[in-house]
């Protein structure tokens, strides 16, 4: 229900956009120009397919002279959602993906967790924090899984550093089932899944994770993240070097049947080790 609000409200958001722009005698294009974004994001913005950055929704104020409405919107958006601010627009943009190519140097993928690793993964981060606020994070993980359940889901790709098998994350059960899971993911076609051995040298050193994203009326999009930061990366030029780097670590990991029973393996090590414990 609160996804739902959100939702409306960002269509309210590009609505007001689109009637404050015509006020202003404005083609999509002239204010893409002036806030330094292409006229075709300006169109995905008022069509709601698109959330803007803050920093973009401050430039619109600016040049519409809205007296801050745009800025206060999306500040409200975004505090109000269960995702760190530089990581809500990625997740509007995979609910619209067409095809999402993913690296994950440490960690499974967020859309390949199960509930009991993202738990884990929330409390390593936040040893502190309540049940509550577990629970919010890993139900909004556990619910941007459900694209890869319609009929619309995007191409996946994911490429798994091996560290991130051999890492027992909430321990061996918690382990295997989630590697029995991604397994089953695999196998069921959801996603192909190849993972990058830690003998691929210089290659297996990468840090951060990596995310490209495809759209079917949108350049593409790529994503880079650290521990604690996230960056949108929509520049083309910039955009084709992540795309570059991809596939490198594309060309250095092991076929995708290779590492179906790579993962095999490591699931049935966990639970032979959950069940001795």
């Amino acid at each position: 229900m609160a996804k739902a609000r959100r939702q409306d409200t960002w269509r309210f958001f590009g609505q007001e956009l689109k009637a404050q722009r015509e006020a202003k005698g404005l083609t999509q294009g002239e204010l893409g120009d002036r806030v330094f974004v292409s006229g075709g994001y300006i169109g995905q913005f008022e069509q709601g397919i698109r959330k803007p950055q803050l920093d973009v929704a401050q430039r619109i104020d600016d040049v519409l002279q809205t007296g801050g409405i745009f800025e206060r919107t999306c500040r409200k958006l975004i505090n109000a959602s269960p995702y760190a601010s530089y990581f809500e627009p990625v997740v509007e943009l995979e609910a619209v993906a067409t095809k999402i190519c993913e690296f994950a140097p440490a960690v499974m993928p967020g859309l390949l967790q199960t509930a009991e690793y993202a738990r884990a993964v929330t409390l390593a981060a936040n040893p502190f924090a309540t049940e509550a606020y577990v629970e919010e994070k890993v139900t909004a993980r556990v619910d941007r899984a459900r694209i890869l359940k319609d009929a619309t889901r995007p191409e996946y790709w994911v490429i798994v550093h091996e560290n991130a098998l051999l890492t027992p994350v909430g321990g061996a059960g918690v382990m295997a089932a989630q590697l029995e899971h991604l397994a089953a993911l695999t196998r069921e076609r959801v996603v192909l899944v190849m993972v990058l051995p830690r003998t691929a040298g210089a290659y297996a050193s990468m840090t951060g994770s990596l995310k490209l994203m495809e759209f079917e009326d949108a350049p593409p999009t790529a994503y880079t993240e650290t521990s604690f930061s996230g960056t949108l990366l929509d520049d083309p030029a910039v955009v084709k070097r992540v795309q570059r780097a991809y596939d490198l670590l594309r060309a250095a990991a092991l076929s995708p049947e290779a590492s179906l029973a790579l993962i095999d393996s490591a699931a049935e090590d966990y639970r032979r080790c959950a069940s001795t414990t």
